[in-house]
């Protein structure tokens, strides 16, 4: 969810608004897109330290953070092309042989969840001309080159619909990105050294090992990566969707009814026999990208299903009952998890999320094992950084992406010597 970067990040994000040192994002020539934000690593370390998020005597590297939007082409559920975009950031500041001979590794970074087109990543940098979220993190204190794909339904391709919780274009748009981010870097000078790093919280947990997925099975993409750290993400669609629909209150109605929205969509179901009246005729304007999830879940209803429900209970009669119906089997298909990587995966999770359960990781761990995978463990979050207490879903996401960052460094300065 893209407020879990309020909670820290975003405060030093507010702070640059005040300094003088921000670039001119026009005065750079660019080959394949356009530079939205460069704000340079005093700017950004001080802003940190401002906001409370490192201390005045923080020890490590702070660097600058210049981001481009990359537009780029990509295929929707339905196989058609669709014109998208993405953020690409730059770190900047760190030594000279960085750039010129050991060169930058590219972390995947799939956005959470989102519903209104101002929260895509493309879109706030192109509005606001400054960092924002998991990229401060990634870049300016990692040290990597961040990509974010907007996902198809934000950024350049607003009018489609979301595929929410659908792998095939989830990770159509993620791979896609990095290959056009590729090219950019080439195009641009910018000197990358193969390493490829895969992570995304919530939405994003499951895109990245979607993504993971794409590549190796599908064995085209010419992608190799180094190690993926998917973080909370909902991987076993089924069993989460048999969960939520079990239950007699929805906690956030939103998610649950996009995902009913989208896979409607993509199935060719009429939204009517998912969802009752009159949420139904609401969804398609609700999820137009205009309004984000607290202007949403007012609108819903937080039953489950009955005659006041959200859900029609025909359908969720049919769900429990046959394990062939349309919306079992698609659940079941957009598993990520019921296949044996060969990329060493680390799925970081909190053991408190309430959103997406601690369980969820455990079974992907147990199950991707028993398939045959070569190295899949799962790293608790809380028992990472040694947190006395545990952590829930929003309040999990910047931490998940400290351990994250944090292991991805680790194999970088083993292999590359940064």
């Amino acid at each position: 969810m893209r407020n879990i970067f309020r909670l820290g990040l975003l405060a030093s994000v507010l702070v640059l608004t005040g300094c003088g040192d921000l670039d001119q994002p026009n005065n750079e020539q660019v080959v394949g897109g356009e530079i939205v934000v460069n704000v340079d690593a005093l700017s950004v370390k001080d802003s940190l330290i401002e906001a409370g998020a490192i201390p005045a005597d923080y020890p490590g590297d702070v660097y600058g953070y210049k981001a481009y939007k990359v537009p780029y082409t990509t295929t929707d559920e339905e196989g058609n092309a669709v014109s998208v975009s993405g953020l690409m950031v730059i770190p900047t500041g760190l030594p000279d042989v960085v750039y010129d001979t050991l060169g930058l590794s590219l972390v995947s970074d799939s956005h959470g969840t989102i519903f209104a087109d101002r929260e895509a990543p493309s879109v706030i940098a192109s509005t606001d001309n400054l960092p924002d979220g998991s990229a401060l993190i990634i870049s300016s204190l990692g040290g990597f080159v961040t990509l974010q794909a907007d996902y198809i339904g934000f950024g350049d391709s607003k009018e489609h619909y979301h595929p929410f919780i659908l792998k095939k274009s989830l990770a159509n748009a993620t791979v896609d990105f990095i290959k056009a981010a590729q090219v950019f870097a080439s195009n641009n000078s910018i000197n990358l050294n193969g390493q490829l790093f895969l992570t995304g919280y919530s939405e994003g947990g499951y895109a990245a090992l979607a993504t993971l997925k794409k590549i190796e099975i599908e064995g085209d993409t010419g992608l190799t990566v180094t190690l993926a750290a998917p973080m909370a993400g909902p991987y076993a669609v089924e069993a989460l969707a048999l969960s939520v629909l079990s239950a007699e209150t929805l906690s956030v109605p939103s998610f649950m009814a996009n995902v009913g929205y989208a896979y409607g969509l993509a199935h060719n179901e009429d939204i009517e026999s998912i969802v009752n009246a009159p949420y139904a005729s609401e969804l398609e304007t609700l999820f137009n990208g205009d309004f984000n999830r607290t202007q949403i879940d007012p609108e819903l209803t937080h039953v489950t299903t009955g005659d006041n429900g959200l859900f029609v209970q025909e359908f969720v009669t049919s769900v429990f009952a046959d394990t062939n119906y349309w919306f079992r089997k698609a659940a079941r298909d957009n598993d990520v998890h019921t296949w044996a990587p060969q990329t060493t995966v680390r799925l970081v999770h909190c053991q408190g999320d309430e959103v997406i359960p601690f369980d969820i990781a455990l079974l992907a761990e147990g199950t991707m094992n028993v398939y045959g995978a070569a190295d899949v463990e799962i790293i608790p979050v809380e028992a990472a950084l040694g947190l006395p207490v545990l952590v829930g879903h929003a309040d999990c996401g910047s931490l998940a992406y400290k351990v994250t960052t944090n292991v991805f460094a680790g194999i970088r300065q083993a292999t590359i010597g940064y």
